[in-house]
């Protein structure tokens, strides 16, 4: 049995709060709100974010974080991506040295173009950071159904030890050393999901949803093998997994976001709507920082920031995209 902190109370905080005490570990979650705390400590259910999901009484919900990082064996960062740096650094002064700390949220700091494991080692640089990711919503793992994530660290034996705390019989966890993959692709697909869903909110078709989710792994690829991470990290459970689910799943709150300014919403409006921090638009400019800087060409996350930042109609952006200049699709194969 492990002794097991979870920083974060959300949807996915809570779910993995749960999969862990059902592994027969010793679960304590953490938010910074007392408000949030009081409520689930009275109703063990958060019913806004994980509804009809029992919180077990003997998982301890607190608000001291500093109790919370007394010689846990695994520390889970589970606070949204925007708040991820704020929390690293209140965490700092508690955190012994080599302390596992899980980061399980997915973005890209739009200011520093970091990822989220990058800002987590520059705040407490004597931890041991590892990213658990995949194609995993909250709401199907808080209910015990079958899912599939990867966790990476820098050393096999911490993944490994990882893959141990978490798998159960309803979550399959695999391996990489790919760090920088794994996060990019939790992160952009996002971006990626936003357009699939705004496709959607236009009414077209799964024609034009399968050519989002291919053309975009496609940009997520060349952008990650260009930074360093490996193209097969792109094709598995934190690639093309991770896209799949996320434009198409009715609990992606990407996907949501984009469907409603399909709908005509704007971009604040759909944001309020699905009433959860929506991560594809908090990465959408980091990620087209990233194709500039790297000088990677992304159409589709190019056109993704005119329509959320510069007012560029949907349907113009869908039509642009149909127009683009003639292309072939694998460049490194040869004719015969």
């Amino acid at each position: 049995m492990a002794k097991i902190s979870v920083l974060g109370a959300g949807s996915w905080g809570t779910a993995l709060a749960i999969l862990l005490h059902t592994n027969g570990h010793e679960v304590t979650i953490w938010s910074a709100l007392e408000a949030e705390v009081a409520m689930l400590n009275e109703r063990r259910e958060h019913e806004s974010k994980l509804p009809g999901v029992k919180i077990p009484e003997d998982i301890k919900i607190t608000t001291d974080l500093e109790g919370c990082l007394v010689d846990p064996d695994v520390a889970v960062l589970a606070v949204p991506s925007p708040f991820t740096r704020s929390t690293a650094h209140q965490m700092a002064p508690y955190v012994n040295d080599g302390q596992i700390i899980v980061n399980v949220a997915k973005g890209i700091e739009e200011k520093t173009l970091m990822t989220l494991s990058d800002i987590i080692e520059q705040e407490v640089p004597n931890a041991n950071v590892c990213v658990l990711s995949g194609p995993s919503h909250a709401e199907e793992v808080g209910r015990g159904l079958p899912t599939t994530c990867v966790v990476s660290s820098a050393k096999r034996e911490t993944a490994e030890y990882l893959q141990g705390i978490f798998m159960s019989p309803v979550f399959r966890v695999y391996t990489t050393p790919d760090m920088l993959g794994v996060e990019l692709g939790g992160s952009l697909k996002n971006v990626i999901a936003l357009a699939a869903g705004t496709a959607d909110g236009l009414g077209y078709g799964d024609n034009t949803k399968a050519a989002l989710i291919t053309r975009g792994m496609a940009e997520i690829t060349r952008l990650g093998v260009k930074m360093g991470a490996k193209a097969e990290t792109f094709y598995g459970l934190s690639g093309i997994g991770d896209l799949i689910v996320t434009c198409a799943s009715v609990h992606s709150r990407n996907r949501k976001a984009g469907y409603l300014m399909g709908q005509g919403y704007t971009m604040e409006a759909a944001m309020a709507e699905v009433k959860m921090i929506v991560e594809g638009v908090y990465s959408a400019k980091a990620a087209k920082s990233l194709s500039e800087k790297y000088d990677v060409e992304m159409p589709i996350i190019e056109v993704v920031n005119q329509v959320l930042f510069e007012g560029k109609p949907a349907a113009d952006a869908v039509k642009e995209l149909m127009l683009r200049d003639k292309k072939v699709e694998t460049p490194l194969l040869p004719w015969d």
